[in-house]
């Protein structure tokens, strides 16, 4: 071999060895990384690059027994779950309580709620000092001629209460499913991620002047935005004496069936403290679980979800009916 030879041979030998050793050093750092957990942790992972790069499909559960109470300490094992008619494996389950809150209130100032408008937003004060924590956070609308979002997005409880005791009734016009759209955008939008996100509705439901949204369109945004929407309506019984105000409360019922929240209606006024506070009870013992869908397709369509418990009939589940197949932004 001669000179020029045996040089290349060293110059490759030692390249070699400078791969080997940088493998080997790659090697001791991972398990290194790996040894340094506890016994039973697994590598933290980002809730939003799991949304990202996977088709984790996350879905908030209410369960409450024959009275109404919600029912705490089951496990993801109780819990059956499927998709269009698939069975599907509950692969995550956070705890009641564990998961924070994005909550939009939206707050009915139209003509149709006047009388009742004072009482109405000491409740839902009183609510939001019961339901936030620290680290939740909320988003104030004012439903009337059009969509007004009078608090943008806090996790300071005093300044809603200052945006909430800053509202005027007025007797204009209702824009309600603009306004409810507009709400789900706002979650959609600023929400965190891997938060629940909640819509609550003070209101009748009548809307006479929406012109960008209806109903359709309305629950279609609750639902690209996975939102759970509750409803009071304050005007009791008295719904029944017109067909409007019948045709209003239907609509709460729909939006609020098919997200897996409830349309309450109060016999009295005085029952709005009671009904905001077994909101709040559901909220601080709601379970959320994560499967990862059979279906790898991203096609934008519609995805039926069913929830039971089997072996516990006497229970009632409520959750969201299903969600739209698309890839995050």
């Amino acid at each position: 071999m001669n000179g020029e030879a045996r040089q290349r041979a060293g110059e490759n030998s030692m390249l070699e060895r400078g791969v080997y050793l940088r493998a080997l050093s790659c090697i001791a750092l991972s398990i290194a990384a790996l040894v340094s957990l506890a016994p039973g942790q697994t590598p933290a992972q980002d809730p939003s690059v799991i949304r990202v790069n996977s088709n984790l499909v996350m879905v908030p559960v209410s369960v409450t027994d024959g009275f109404g109470t919600p029912v705490k300490n089951l496990t993801a094992d109780d819990f059956n779950l499927e998709e269009d008619g698939h069975q599907q494996s509950v692969s995550r389950m956070d705890e009641p309580g564990g998961t924070p809150l994005e909550l939009a209130l939206l707050f009915d100032v139209s003509g149709s709620i006047y009388g009742r408008f004072n009482f109405e937003r000491q409740a839902a004060s009183r609510f939001l000092r019961e339901v936030l924590r620290p680290r939740d956070a909320v988003t104030v609308f004012a439903i009337g001629l059009k969509p007004r979002q009078v608090q943008e997005r806090t996790t300071k409880i005093q300044s809603a209460l200052d945006s909430l005791a800053a509202l005027d009734p007025t007797k204009e016009a209702t824009a309600f499913f603009d306004s409810v759209a507009s709400a789900a955008h706002a979650l959609r939008d600023t929400a965190a991620p891997g938060s629940r996100r909640v819509a609550i509705v003070v209101s009748d439901g009548e809307d006479n002047y929406s012109d960008q949204y209806q109903l359709e369109e309305a629950l279609q945004e609750l639902q690209h935005c996975d939102s759970i929407f509750y409803a009071i309506n304050p005007s009791g019984p008295s719904i029944r004496l017109n067909k409007m105000s019948m045709r209003g409360q239907a609509y709460l019922e729909r939006l609020a069936s098919e997200t897996g929240g409830v349309a309450f209606l109060p016999d009295r006024p005085e029952d709005l403290d009671k009904i905001f506070t077994r909101i709040a009870a559901e909220l601080q013992a709601q379970y959320l679980l994560g499967y990862y869908s059979l279906n790898q397709r991203m096609d934008g369509k519609f995805r039926r979800i069913a929830v039971n418990i089997p072996r516990r009939p006497d229970l009632r589940v409520r959750a969201r009916q299903g969600y739209y197949a698309v890839r995050p932004s």
